[in-house]
């Protein structure tokens, strides 16, 4: 059934309706190609300009833009993939709807957020536009964002983006990094009764993790983002030991540090390596080896710059309650960032239902990121 121009519930329940799991957390899942043309036909109906661009196989972005080419930009961003089902309470694709909510895997992670974009600058070029709006849907976001970095790579920019993240229409302008390392320490391999010999890997681990602990507790809480707080780590996955009566000979951590604006990867993996040179001018049989598996970093938009600015005087206009929090997650606004696009995320829905094992989103607040959305581009295209 067409969906009429602007209609944002009717393209949220559309959307849902669409099995688009990543096939990199969910093995044979389908991907986000049958979402993406989905979408493209939508928007070729209503008067957009699509094309799609494949950035893994049967995986596109899906770039449409309306409006003219004679003021500024703006684009609006949201990720088509979604996260595995199980364990889910309710059917994840059939977008139920009960008590003013739709239920179903996206709904609130982000299709919502995607109808609300797609519709309010549909809504924004009807109502005229110098400007252009420029819909950027795209694969990957769940994993590791190959979407938007191919959307990147390949040229793209806008004056300014949001990406309509769930944030219950408060506007985020800044949110955590985050850093992945794996840290093995080796010992010596020995009988069980010959201590004088053996070195025990994972007791040795116990002293690092001692030494993490008083980072977490007493180091980093001395350092804070007036939006997102403090940095933290937490010990993520350890392994070691072969058996009872056998002196490990190596134990591995896993280690995830969020970082806060400022921090860098590099930073933090020395900060580690410090904790593990200074435990072993203690004890000299420690020996520990700090690798990086991963990092994404930090986004950082001043909370006066022009994009907050223009969703603030948006949301008063509308009659909302203007609120600038942090982004408790990680998102793609930190490549927009890094590309030099200033990026805040917007949008319906609550970021603690994404991954849930029950995930809605009310349907009257699709109306109204709708609404809103539509007077930022206006203004901004203007």
């Amino acid at each position: 059934m067409p969906i009429a121009p602007g209609d944002a519930r009717a393209l949220t329940r559309a959307l849902v309706r669409v099995d688009s799991r990543n096939p990199s957390l969910v093995k044979g899942a389908p991907g986000e190609g049958a979402c993406a043309l989905l979408l493209r036909d939508v928007l070729d109906a209503w008067g957009f300009r699509t094309e799609l661009h494949e950035v893994a196989p049967g995986r596109p972005n899906l770039v449409a833009r309306i409006g003219g080419g004679g003021g500024r930009s703006l684009m609006f961003n949201g990720h088509l993939d979604v996260v595995g089902t199980e364990g889910m309470v309710h059917p994840p694709f059939e977008a139920e709807e009960r008590d003013g909510r739709l239920y179903g895997r996206g709904s609130a992670d982000m299709k919502g957020g995607i109808a609300a974009m797609c519709a309010a600058a549909y809504r924004a070029a009807r109502a005229g536009i110098a400007g252009e709006v420029i819909i950027a849907a795209v694969a990957d976001e769940e994993f590791e964002s190959l979407g938007t970095r191919a959307l990147v790579a390949s040229g793209v920019r806008a004056d300014a983006a949001v990406i309509t993240e769930p944030t219950r229409l408060a506007i985020m302008p800044a949110h955590r990094g985050f850093v992945w390392m794996d840290i093995e320490v080796t010992g010596r391999a020995a009988h069980g009764s010959r201590w004088d010999i053996g070195v025990d890997a994972i007791r040795h681990m116990g002293l690092l993790l001692a030494e993490l602990d008083r980072l977490d507790a007493e180091v980093l809480p001395r350092t804070t983002h007036p939006l997102l707080g403090r940095g933290s780590l937490h010990a993520s996955l350890i392994s070691g030991g072969i058996g009872y009566s056998t002196y490990p000979d190596r134990c591995v951590l896993g280690l995830e540090r969020r970082t806060i604006p400022g921090e860098t990867p590099e930073g933090v993996v020395a900060e580690v390596r410090a904790l593990c040179d200074a435990i072993a001018t203690r004890r000299r049989t420690f020996a520990a080896d700090v690798r990086l598996v991963g990092a994404q970093g930090p986004s950082d938009v001043a909370p006066d710059a022009p994009v907050v600015r223009g969703l603030s005087s948006a949301l008063a206009q509308r009659g909302e309650v203007v609120r600038i929090e942090g982004m408790p997650a990680w998102t793609d606004c930190a490549l927009l960032n890094a590309a030099g696009i200033p990026a805040v995320c917007f949008g319906p829905g609550d970021i603690s239902l994404a991954h849930a094992a029950e995930e809605y989103i009310p349907l009257a607040e699709i109306d109204r990121a709708t609404s809103v959305l539509a007077a930022l581009a206006r203004r901004w295209c203007a």
